[in-house]
């Protein structure tokens, strides 16, 4: 098959907030994946969706598939732009449609769904101007965050606030900064879980990955924040959480939590592939974060792949599974 690998790259824009290109992806994780495309016997063709009308390519350069991890160029529907575009130009393409991808980027409307759907998730409010009341069952301690962001864009550890003066002063600088509704969600103690779904022939979760953060304390990072991801493994900042992959659970947990992924992928239509984000509080209730449809697939550092090999499954094999999947799907062979 000739396959096109539609991707964003991480840029350098010093006029820009530093978290602003983090969703994008290193020139290091787009070659691994065209490598890997190259070794199961596709013809790969990279496009960079920031520099390119697609419109235009795709007429000039027809393909057979995409293979996408492109998060788009603006805009609170930003990850649906690519789908959306090969939608109308009936290209087959890997992963969640157009508005499985609009639906889990914003989180206050995934969590609707959620509850509708009786999964847990971390009681919220949305702000939409900093002046509303707050609502009166939230608990502190609570953690803002912009409602329509990935990557933990937004999100320190300042952002957890146990006061009514602090929230309010997060929740305005978070909507001036980031321009959108900041989210506010009680904030839940308790071991940090990421599991991913893939769609392989069946719907499966892979093992699940245990973020542990005791030896953060340094950081005063005690949670996925945008500073534990972009610099994890960075000593002299503190920033060194140690990953359990299967995480340290007995099974009926596991598969509570499993369970949980499972209901939460089909809830939003994901298709192919997500990670789901949870939170397991003292008493063993998976809390669902967030799930993205988009999980990042950098070998060497993304959480994907950790899950995958943890699986058995080479890199290769992960690439080929998803491929497999859309085409299965899609009805392309």
């Amino acid at each position: 098959m000739k396959i096109a690998l539609t991707y964003n790259l991480k840029e350098k824009d010093e006029s820009k907030p530093p978290d602003y290109f983090s969703e994008f992806d290193s020139e290091a994780t787009v070659n691994s994946i065209t490598s890997a495309i190259g070794k199961i016997g596709h013809q790969v063709l990279g496009v960079n969706v920031s520099k390119s009308d697609l419109f235009t390519y795709f007429k000039k350069n027809p393909v057979d598939m995409v293979f996408n991890i492109a998060e788009g160029k603006h805009g609170r529907f930003r990850e649906s732009e690519v789908p959306a575009v090969l939608d109308y130009l009936n290209i087959p393409y890997t992963g969640s449609s157009s508005f499985s991808l609009a639906l889990a980027l914003n989180k206050a409307l995934t969590k609707k769904i959620l509850k509708a759907e009786n999964i847990p998730t971390p009681n919220f409010q949305v702000f939409s101007k900093g002046s509303e009341e707050m609502d009166i069952d939230l608990k502190f301690p609570l953690i803002v965050k912009p409602n329509c962001e990935g990557s933990a864009k937004g999100i320190n550890k300042h952002n957890v606030v146990t006061n009514k003066a602090d929230l309010l002063q997060v929740v305005k600088e978070t909507i001036k900064l980031y321009n959108q509704q900041a989210l506010v969600e009680e904030f839940i103690e308790g071991k940090e879980l990421t599991v991913g779904v893939l769609e392989n022939g069946k719907c499966k979760t892979l093992p699940i990955l245990e973020i542990d953060f005791e030896n953060c304390k340094q950081s005063g990072e005690y949670f996925y924040s945008w500073r534990m991801k972009e610099y994890q493994g960075n000593t002299a900042l503190g920033l060194v959480p140690v990953f359990h992959c299967p995480a340290r659970l007995d099974k009926e947990v596991e598969e509570r939590v499993k369970d949980v992924v499972l209901k939460t992928h089909r809830a939003v239509g994901c298709l192919d592939i997500s990670r789901t984000d949870i939170r397991l509080d003292k008493n063993n209730v998976p809390y669902v974060l967030e799930i993205n449809p988009l999980p990042g697939l950098d070998p060497k550092e993304s959480n994907f792949p950790i899950m995958a090999y943890a699986a058995g499954m080479k890199y290769e094999e992960l690439i080929e599974a998803i491929i497999k999947s859309a085409s299965e799907r899609t009805g392309f062979n």
